[in-house]
């Protein structure tokens, strides 16, 4: 069996998660290795809506919403300095973003959600605005009349997650990573000093490990003793022929890249284990986009695909080191793009300073095994 030479520390998974995680701890002066899975993995930083997103998150867990916001005020400096160290422009837009209502249910379901998040954080609380449909077409004069209210939020915005996974890569590369393609992790024997990591591709043997793995983190964060449970979650995403500019701010449901084509999401299954899209989904999807924007009535989707979500029962992050194996850590999220800059630049000076909690010990694994006693 091959064997690479001895590591301080290595990440598995090379997605948004564990790219932003690599990148952060080269910014700090920490050389890893970088173990990825193969091209067509699956992948969450592949299939994502890339948005930045604030609006709503947190209902009844404001310690959530707090970490988001920080990650969304922290966004324009982690692109501003991808940009200076790669030369990729990742397409950062922070205009603000709209949840747009097509009836009376939905408006009243996504502003309880913004109040009660507002209530929680008090003065702390994300800013945001209730607004009728004329007051949203004054806004965006592009509505269709069955938008009859939206939710507006400033500090909500989008990105190119394509173009960020590529500066991720090659930043964290130039930074002094070692990435390794096509060296999917599939056993962990922990050993005195670290641990082997196993594949068909050999082993290797670190120190300290980060486990980024997406949907794969479950049953490698097993072998080092973390609980890190996951739920079904599959999404499916539209993507139109390029247009001429039509909304410059950003919504849940659809938004305009910076290169002209538009996405169309917002769904979710649970019961599916396929990959492949579903028609009836993109029907409602795009039945959905035309209500909302007319002016794409005639406009031809191009392509189209699903994405199975990481998400966790209560759809919040784990960060966690083992207490069992200490150098050993479990760090996994559903929103890779938001909290992007987080990862990027605070938890990964966190672990580099060998820190035994991250994110202030707020989002642990072992929170889904509390004892009712």
């Amino acid at each position: 069996m091959r064997r690479l030479p001895d590591q301080k520390i290595v990440v598995v998974g090379a997605g948004l998660v564990g790219s932003a995680l690599a990148w952060g701890l080269a910014r700090n002066g920490l050389r890893p290795m970088v173990l990825d899975g193969e091209d067509l993995s699956l992948r969450a930083s592949r299939a994502n809506f890339a948005l930045i997103w604030v609006q709503g998150k947190g209902v009844g867990a404001p310690h959530y919403a707090h970490w988001t916001m920080q990650s969304a005020r922290l966004w324009p400096a982690f692109a501003a300095e991808l940009r200076d160290v790669t030369g990729i422009d990742v397409g950062l837009k922070q205009k603000g973003a709209f949840t747009f209502c097509l009836n009376e249910r939905e408006l009243e379901l996504f502003t309880s959600d913004v109040v009660n998040v507002a209530r929680d954080l008090k003065e702390d609380a994300p800013e945001h605005v209730v607004l009728d449909h004329r007051e949203t077409a004054k806004m965006v004069p592009g509505i269709g009349k069955d938008v009859i209210g939206s939710i507006f939020s400033p500090m909500d915005g989008d990105v190119n997650s394509l173009r960020l996974l590529r500066a991720l890569h090659w930043g964290m590369i130039k930074l002094g990573a070692n990435y390794q393609p096509h060296h999917e992790v599939t056993s962990i024997a922990p050993q005195a000093r670290g641990f082997v990591l196993r594949g068909s591709w050999g082993e290797v043997f670190t120190e300290r490990l980060i486990l980024s793995a997406g949907v794969g983190t479950p049953s490698l964060a097993a072998m080092v003793d973390i609980d890190a449970p996951t739920v079904r979650s599959k999404g499916q995403i539209l993507v139109t022929e390029k247009c001429a500019p039509f909304f410059p701010y950003t919504s849940a449901t659809l938004r305009q890249t910076d290169e002209g084509g538009i996405m169309i999401g917002d769904s979710q299954e649970t019961n599916s284990d396929q990959i492949s899209t579903n028609q009836d989904i993109s029907t409602v999807l795009a039945d959905r986009a035309i209500r909302t924007f007319p002016c794409l009535t005639n406009v031809n989707v191009v392509r189209s695909w699903a994405g199975f979500r990481v998400k966790t029962p209560d759809g919040l992050p784990i960060y966690e080191e083992s207490r069992t194996y200490p150098g050993a850590y479990v760090t996994m999220c559903h929103s890779g793009v938001t909290l992007a800059a987080n990862h990027a630049l605070i938890v990964a000076q966190e672990i580099a300073a060998n820190a035994g909690l991250l994110a202030g010990d707020a989002f642990p694994g072992r929170r889904f095994h509390v004892s009712e006693n």
